[in-house]
């Protein structure tokens, strides 16, 4: 499946199912992501890390890392 890394700049994707585990997916999920949510991707830096997302109405950095762990469609 694809994960929120490899979504392109401008593209909007709804989150299916969060990888991680622990602490990792409660950060994720204390963030506002969740399934069933709407992720655009705004912004990438050079190197690739962070992403700069939107989520429920505000801007968000995610480390590449992190958004592995994010499935989308």
């Amino acid at each position: 499946m694809k994960t929120l890394k490899d979504a392109s700049i401008g593209e909007t994707v709804r989150v299916v199912r969060l990888l991680g585990v622990g602490g990792v997916k409660r950060r994720i999920m204390d963030m506002g992501i969740n399934r069933g949510v709407e992720v655009r991707v705004r912004k990438v830096a050079p190197l690739g890390d962070p992403i700069e997302v939107t989520v429920r109405g505000y801007e968000l950095s995610l480390r590449r890392a992190d958004a592995e762990q994010i499935e989308v469609e």
